[in-house]
């Protein structure tokens, strides 16, 4: 991997562990409305494409159950509120972005979680530090990951080149992301999918820790 002046990192499993605020925002949805509890292994295999992928996964018969629509509403409006009680970075998180903005190397996050949720948790962790923060607005016709709609849209902002930047993330979307962008990547062991499971889906660059991101970029 050559020298890369730009890194776009996905969100959740990546950069923040929000597992445990997915987890309980999901089964407050689906329990106040009489449905059984998901537990946190199961959400771990249901993240990944986004909010409304999510429920259909949580909920039994998914898009064609009737309550879908009011269980995707109101995980909406608990995640809004409940989006940074248990989420942290991960360990050499804060340590690694530090280093790679005083190395002069242009950061972004994209994600498939909601915009509102995106904007809001890196105003929390990452003001300063990355200045661009973008979420999923099909809404909006944007279409969300692994298209590479939202990446470009990062990369226009940073005045950045894809073969000049990498995208880091830790699942399946993410490594079809970076293809789709015309980009190189790396994913971290750390996140929401298996090494075993990244290789079956083809990942071949892998970090065991943060700090090795900075080692293959310098």
């Amino acid at each position: 991997m050559h020298k890369k002046d730009t890194v776009i990192f996905d969100l959740d499993g990546t950069l923040l562990n929000t597992l445990d605020d997915l987890k309980n925002s999901v089964n407050y949805a689906l329990e106040s409305n009489g449905y059984p509890a998901r537990t946190k292994e199961e959400i771990r295999q249901f993240v990944g494409n986004g909010m409304f992928l999510l429920i259909q996964r949580a909920l039994p018969s998914g898009t064609d159950n009737p309550d879908f629509e009011r269980i995707l509403a109101e995980f909406k409006e608990h995640y809004a509120i409940h989006c940074n009680d248990l989420t942290k970075p991960y360990d050499g998180i804060m340590e690694l972005l530090e280093l790679l903005r005083d190395k002069g190397v242009k950061t972004a996050i994209v994600s498939n979680k909601g915009d509102f949720a995106v904007k809001e948790l890196s105003e929390i962790y990452f003001k300063g530090i990355i200045p661009v923060a973008i979420g999923e607005k099909e809404s909006e016709g944007i279409r969300k990951k692994p298209a590479p709609d939202t990446v470009m849209e990062a990369l226009k902002e940073l005045g950045s080149r894809p073969e000049d930047a990498v995208y880091v993330g830790d699942s399946e979307v993410d490594l079809a992301t970076a293809k789709n962008s015309g980009m190189d990547y790396i994913l971290c062991e750390w996140g929401f999918r298996t090494r075993e499971e990244l290789e079956k889906a083809g990942g071949k660059v892998f970090v065991q820790r943060p700090a090795q991101i900075a080692e293959m970029l310098m």
